[in-house]
């Protein structure tokens, strides 16, 4: 074994390690997760100030200050709206139940010809009786734990308050920290690993700052619209729409199900309908034309199909941390497998021509006869090119 490909097997043992102590220790890590996507997110407005003349410490104190603002105030905005629009659902879920018992499934029966049994309400509500009382042991023993126990609570607190505690550190010693990793490579590799960190943090940067913007916008304009309308469960449905738009599609999907619903229930007219549809059409042509383009731009390139398999993968590995850092994660795969893609168009595997099979081809050939006349005859080459045949 030559000493470069020693000197890899340990970096690939090295990276391993890595990723498998992480896997390990996924379940406490959802804190600083949250702390570093804080601390990435108040780093350039650290720098800003920076360059104001302020001193770090300073800088960061202002900014982390912000930040907590701006989420204690969006605290207090969002959560009593959303319990009010929760009561709201609450108190209509029974005219969504008879709508779905006398309107849906009628209307499904019919057009599909399906048995009526399949959608026996009455026999479904039997089934759900008959198990809710199992059920509501169940949580009855699950709370009974809880309550008998105060470790989940200590554990929650402790967690809520160690994002903003970790977060302040982590944007205070920013620059540190990259230093320190930066001293701690390889220098062989060092190069290739900073030129990698610098497109990732463009790629990262481009998501993270333009997808939040992106899912705000959506969510404030789907809310507007369908409360302009009179849904009476317009907000909380906005709201849904514009946190699941990270995943292509999933986002419209279901708010778009949601409202259709919403709307048949409370209306039960093609108008509202038709405004319902209008409404996510235009948002579709909002995000896809206006605030994509501007807000993330296209420097991540991310496939929608890569884009579901990385949420679905990262939850199923890490759960809900990984769901929260799949999209970055593979934004930083994506920068790697860019890299590799160029030193591979760049190798000898791929540059190298072959010789190619052997090509037929006519040959013209001049033959003198016993009599003394000239003919020309055509002959089947194997060399691949024509062959030039002297005169005789």
């Amino acid at each position: 074994m030559t000493h470069d490909t020693s000197r890899r097997w340990q970096m690939l043992a090295i990276t391993a390690a890595i990723i498998y102590v992480f896997w390990l220790l996924a379940p406490m890590l959802m804190p600083f997760a949250f702390a570093g996507m804080l601390a990435y997110l108040g780093d350039p407005l650290a720098h800003r100030l920076q360059r104001l003349g302020l001193g770090r410490t300073l800088a960061v104190t202002i900014v982390f200050v912000v930040l907590l603002l701006l989420t204690v105030g969006a605290l207090l905005l969002l959560i009593p709206l959303i319990s009010r629009q929760v009561d709201n659902l609450v108190q209509n879920l029974p005219h969504y139940v008879d709508w779905v018992r006398n309107t849906a499934m009628p209307w499904l029966q019919a057009k599909l010809h399906l048995d009526p049994r399949a959608f026996d309400t009455d026999q479904l509500m039997a089934q759900l009786k008959e198990h809710i009382g199992s059920i509501g042991g169940a949580a009855s023993t699950v709370l009974g734990e809880i309550s008998r126990s105060s470790l989940g609570v200590v554990l929650w607190l402790t967690n809520l308050v160690l994002i903003p505690v970790v977060a302040f550190y982590l944007l205070r010693d920013w620059d540190r920290l990259v230093s320190w990793i930066d001293r701690m490579l390889p220098r062989s590799i060092e190069p290739t690993i900073a030129h990698l960190a610098r497109e990732a943090d463009n790629v990262l940067g481009a998501f993270v700052r333009g997808q939040l913007l992106v899912m705000l916008a959506l969510g404030i304009f789907y809310g507007a619209a369908l409360t302009i309308i009179g849904l009476s469960v317009g907000p909380l449905i906005g709201m849904i729409a514009g946190l699941l738009s990270f995943v292509p599609y999933l986002g419209f999907i279901v708010g778009f199900g949601s409202a259709l619903v919403a709307a048949l229930v409370q209306y039960g007219d093609w108008n509202h309908v038709l405004l319902v549809v209008g409404i996510f059409t235009a948002g579709q042509l909002l995000e896809g034309y206006v605030l994509v383009p501007r807000l993330v731009g296209e420097k991540i390139g991310l496939h929608p199909v890569a884009v579901i398999f990385a949420v679905l993968a990262g939850g199923y590995l890490f759960g809900f941390l990984g769901v929260l850092l799949a999209l970055p994660a593979a934004s930083v795969i994506l920068v790697v497998l860019r890299y590799l893609t160029e030193r591979y168009r760049q190798s000898d595997l791929y540059t190298e021509e072959g010789e190619g099979d052997p090509v037929l081809a006519e040959v013209d050939v001049v033959v003198e006869t016993a009599d003394g006349a000239v003919e020309t005859d055509t002959v089947v080459s194997h060399t691949g090119k024509k062959e030039e045949v002297p005169p005789p």
